[in-house]
């Protein structure tokens, strides 16, 4: 089997596990009867883990179909990565901040597969599929304008519901504008860094037997194609 068609199915494998994963949190919230888990969709978390269900669901069927990713595939790719890396780190910040505070945050599994196991290996096979393209270092200033607007939609509508999806951008929670400001610059310096460390990512690069056989298999009509050990050993 090709290495573009096994990571073609592990895109469309993870997909599926997103699926199962936000499935099992919109259940797990609602059973707890919060004004949080009435909120499922307002999360930054949860609606970058749609979007990613969507999008690798597209990368799946594109690499079982194509040698190699449209540039658009690539550069969406790296936004909803930085999206969802980003709000992993902060989810993790939250939960050591309130285990310092005796305050007790139940983290399921569904939690722990959206924040932090999916992105580390989507990242990991990302920068290791055959057939990828480098991303252009304007994704960085791009991927800061979806957290943006969804701050300003979040700060519109949290007064007029009484809630906010995370204490820091709540008025009653923080002490006035300054930690708010701190707290808002440190999220988007965040989001910058998690962007720039993906296009150094998809800089790199890939292993000599993946390099091979993308390069061939973007050259070589399906019909003349060579198996990738003749190819290698012919090097």
């Amino acid at each position: 089997m090709k290495a573009r068609t096994v990571f073609g199915l592990l895109r469309l494998g993870a997909a599926a596990v997103c699926l199962v994963a936000l499935i099992h949190r919109l259940a797990w919230g609602l059973a707890s009867n919060t004004i949080a888990s009435q909120n499922f969709f307002a999360y930054l978390t949860n609606q970058s883990n749609i979007a990613f269900v969507v999008l690798l669901s597209i990368a799946g069927v594109i690499a079982l179909r194509r040698a190699r990713d449209p540039r658009w595939l690539t550069v969406a790719l790296a936004l909803v990565l930085t999206w969802t890396i980003t709000a992993g780190l902060v989810f993790a910040i939250l939960v050591w901040q309130a285990g310092l505070r005796g305050i007790r945050i139940d983290v399921p599994w569904s939690d722990q597969v959206l924040h932090f196991w999916l992105p580390a290996v989507t990242v990991a096979a990302w920068a290791l599929a055959p057939g990828h393209r480098s991303v252009p270092w304007r994704v960085v200033p791009v991927a800061l304008a979806y957290p943006v607007l969804w701050g300003i939609a979040t700060m519109i509508r949290g007064p007029l519901i009484g809630w906010y999806p995370y204490y820091f951008l709540d008025p009653r929670q923080v002490s006035g504008p300054v930690e708010f400001l701190v707290s808002a610059a440190i999220a988007l310096g965040t989001f910058a860094a998690v962007a720039t460390v993906l296009v150094l990512i998809s800089r790199m690069p890939l292993p000599r037997r993946l390099r091979i056989e993308a390069e061939h298999t973007a050259r070589t009509p399906a019909k003349e194609q060579v198996p990738v050990d003749e190819r290698v050993g012919q090097t």
